[in-house]
């Protein structure tokens, strides 16, 4: 892209907006040199990196980066042999930490696959943890290094201490003597030249044995290192030259392990530079809610509610500008700061982004193409606000725009032809217009001539396109309108300004009648646009109030719904309680009853209980009936087509299992006995249970209960006298009728006699599983000759 593209169209103020979202030094150097790209595959890369670095932004918050120095130097210094001061060995271990972090940032674990692009780029980061953790043990500070850092240097300072403590009780022991304080300038210790001295008045040096390191400005101090400690000093100068030499080894140490790593040390860095700018990318998204547009190499642009990113968010008003689908050549009018510059701008400035892979502050679905070259020839080179360009100048861009546009080029004209006589300006407008067009140039112009209006209404694949504005306010609205050409609304400004009504008709009546109904014509379409749009943002705001009074009209619906089925079924749960606790109470008193009635030798008394025990039965399934019948079923899609008598199963709408007692009627109406209530319900409302073991045990029970005879059945059999085989048969027949019924227990009179019939009928019960338990008679109730069973 030529330089000065780039400048016109304020390119490079994008650049210093993602230099100051940059952390690292190389990165903003490297944003200073960013150009577009033309490689659509390129592009689309970059995009892509831009998109992934802003999701993750707003998935994990910003990427951990903290500013590194330049460490290429230092790992070159090393690899040659040079020794690294603290500082250096300090940064080169920084830029591991950062590595470090950075790459437990990311923890790809979990979603790698959502970040392709930038997955790639952090597996080659490579953190070397020990070398990292050495080197911040070892070197507390840019000039410091820790006591710890090798045994040697921690004997070494040890015995320095030490030194230092038996120098200072040597001095403080002279300085607070009879003998020598009289002899001092004041009581203190100091170093000079890196040895312990004391201040001795000048007129008393000759009682103070030693060797003067130091005057005052005066003369009236001499700073003298005393006899008494002279081979003290010396011997802690040579432990400093020690712990010099020492520290000077280990950092060589270090400096030797980052020569040895010093490749994967400078991958780390190249890797941290590169995404310090994807990072900045996805960042200066977010400050301008920027969106990721397609891209194509058709030629075609079509920006959504475009926003220029370098006018206030306030203040900036969203425009549609669209390119190269149906139309190559696109003719901007309207007055004056009406915002034509800025849509040009915008055109060109986004394809710039996009082709440097930025987003671009529009709405989703914009899309862009890959131009090889972007020229522009546009009044002002500094700012949107000014123009100050001369024809001569615009003349001297066209003639270089033309001799280098092609096919793959957009062209951007500001104010074409103007600066010069209007008719000859217009004419080279048209002219150049047509040769830019010719060449296969996607083009954009702004212009006030009515010349090119009329050119592009007449003209295949032009467009026009205006900026709107309003004469009520006598402020433009900066929308563009593509397709209907402009007005500069001279005559309508002025006379809102005060221009006599004489002086405008005046003007009016000095145009051309061709002008004058080109004009009308104009007019006339923006008063049927105004109207239309009028009209459509009625129609949008009916819609949206239908759509949602059709949404509160929904939601309201459903809430009396989940209010209805709430309330069924809190009343079905309480219908059930009552009817569960009916049934406690009812098989409580029956066995009260049934109890009583085994004393009972009176038969008439025996089959007044059972009548009343019948009624009782009877009433609580009719209580069970009414209290089924009015709730809704819940629709089944697991319903029997048919049953058998004796089908175990579930009655959903009362989640209760039972038995089936009758076979349904043509309406699909049956009766299922649940416990010992006999329930109406629906064949739909049935789930069948599978439950092969006791299939034929129920079927054959429930026969018998169809029978009728539940009614008539005794406490006692008697089998006294029958053979065995008979008494067998007819115990086991009276246990079908027995379970039916639901007595819990019974007796069964076989006599003393020989056993026979005692042993054969005990086998029978033993292998029953519907007996629980059984047990010979006690004292009165015919101990050996009845057996006393009990059900489960």
């Amino acid at each position: 892209m030529l330089k000065k593209t780039l400048k016109v169209l304020e390119f490079d103020k994008i650049l210093a907006m993602l230099k100051d979202l940059a952390v690292m030094q190389p990165t903003k150097d490297q944003i200073d040199n960013l150009e577009p790209s033309c490689d659509i595959d390129e592009v689309n890369k970059n995009l892509s990196e831009t998109s992934e670095a802003e999701s993750l932004i707003l998935r994990k918050g910003n990427i951990p980066l903290s500013p590194v120095s330049d460490v290429d130097l230092f790992v070159s210094r090393a690899q040659i042999g040079a020794s690294l001061h603290m500082r250096e060995i300090l940064m080169c271990a920084h830029c591991l930490r950062i590595a470090r972090l950075v790459l437990s940032y990311f923890d790809f674990d979990s979603f790698s696959s959502d970040y392709p692009l930038l997955n790639e780029k952090v597996k080659r980061l490579e953190p070397l943890e020990k070398l990292e953790k050495r080197i911040f043990e070892v070197i507390v500070s840019e000039d410091e290094i820790a006591d710890d850092a090798s045994n040697e240097l921690f004997s070494i300072r040890n015995r320095i201490r030490n030194l230092n403590n038996k120098i200072r009780d040597v001095l403080n022991s002279m300085i607070h003597s009879s003998k020598y304080s009289k002899y001092l300038q004041e009581p203190i210790i100091t170093v000079r030249n890196d040895r312990f001295v004391i201040p001795v008045k000048s007129e008393y040096r000759q009682e103070v044995a030693g060797i003067i390191h130091d005057s005052s400005a005066s003369g009236a101090t001499l700073f003298v290192e005393p006899q008494a400690a002279v081979e003290i000093n010396n011997e802690l100068r040579g432990l400093f030259a020690k712990e010099k030499e020492e520290i000077e080894r280990i950092l060589r140490e270090l400096t030797e392990e980052i020569a040895q790593n010093g490749d994967i040390i400078l991958k780390n860095y190249k890797t941290l530079i590169d995404l310090d700018f994807v990072f900045a990318k996805g960042k200066l998204s977010l400050n301008y809610n920027g969106t990721r547009p397609g891209v194509n190499d058709c030629g075609i642009i079509d920006l959504k509610k475009a926003r220029h990113p370098l006018i206030d968010k306030d203040k900036v008003v969203p425009t549609d500008i669209y390119l190269g689908r149906d139309f190559d050549t696109l003719v901007i009018t309207g007055p004056n700061t009406g915002g034509k510059t800025v849509s040009l701008k915008t055109l060109g400035l986004f394809t710039l982004m996009a082709q440097a892979g930025l987003h671009i502050p529009a709405s989703d679905g914009s899309e862009i193409a890959v131009f090889e070259e972007v020229f522009a020839d546009i009044g002002d080179e500094q700012s949107i606000e000014q123009s100050l360009s001369t024809f001569s100048s615009h003349m001297v861009n066209i003639v270089k725009i033309l001799s280098l546009a092609n096919d793959k080029s957009l062209v951007l004209f500001d104010e074409l032809g103007a600066g010069t006589d209007p008719v000859e300006g217009a004419a080279l407008a048209v002219s150049i217009l047509e040769a830019v067009k010719n060449k296969g140039a996607k083009c954009a112009a702004t212009t006030h001539y009515s010349e090119l209006k009329k050119y592009a209404l007449s003209t295949e694949r032009v467009k026009n396109a205006a900026c709107e504005f309003d004469v009520v306010s006598l402020r433009p609205t900066y929308r563009l309108l593509i397709g209907v050409p402009g007005k500069s609304n001279a005559f309508a400004i002025s006379k809102r300004l005060g221009l006599s009504d004489e002086i405008i008709e005046r003007a009016k009546d000095l145009i051309s009648t061709k002008d004058k109904s080109f004009e009308d014509v104009i007019s006339s379409i923006e008063r049927d646009r105004r109207e239309f749009e009028q009209k459509l943002h009625e129609a949008k705001i009916l819609k949206e109030q239908a759509e949602k009074e059709l949404r509160e009209a929904n939601r309201q619906k459903k809430a009396i719904e989940e209010r209805k089925t709430k309330i069924l079924d809190e009343a079905r749960r309480e219908a059930l309680t009552v009817l569960e606790n009916a049934k406690k109470e009812a098989d409580l008193k029956i066995k009260e009853i049934e109890k009583a009635a085994q004393d009972l030798k009176n038969e008439e008394n025996f089959k007044n209980m059972q009548r009343a025990r019948q009624a009782l039965t009877e009433s609580l399934s009719s209580l069970g009936s009414k209290i089924e019948g009015p709730f809704k079923k819940k629709e089944n899609k697991n319903a029997p087509k048919s049953v058998r008598l004796g089908d175990r199963v579930e009655i959903l709408s009362m989640e209760e299992e039972g038995t089936v007692l009758t076979l349904p009627d043509k309406d699909g109406n049956l009766k299922v006995q649940v416990g010992i209530l006999t329930i109406n319900t629906k064949l739909s409302d049935l789930r069948l249970i599978n439950d092969d073991s006791t299939q034929k045990e129920i079927k054959r029970f429930t026969q018998t209960k169809v029978s009728g005879k539940s009614a008539s059945i005794k406490p006692q059999i008697d089998v006294r006298g029958q053979t065995l085989d008979e008494a067998v048969a007819n115990v086991e027949k009276y246990l079908d009728d027995v379970f039916l019924s639901s007595l819990e227990q019974i007796t069964i009179v076989h006599g003393k006699g020989t056993g026979v019939l005692r042993k054969g009928i005990h086998d029978l019960l033993k292998n029953d599983k519907r007996v629980k338990e059984f047990r010979l008679g006690r004292f009165g109730e015919g101990e050996d000759g009845v057996t006393i069973v009990t059900l489960k």
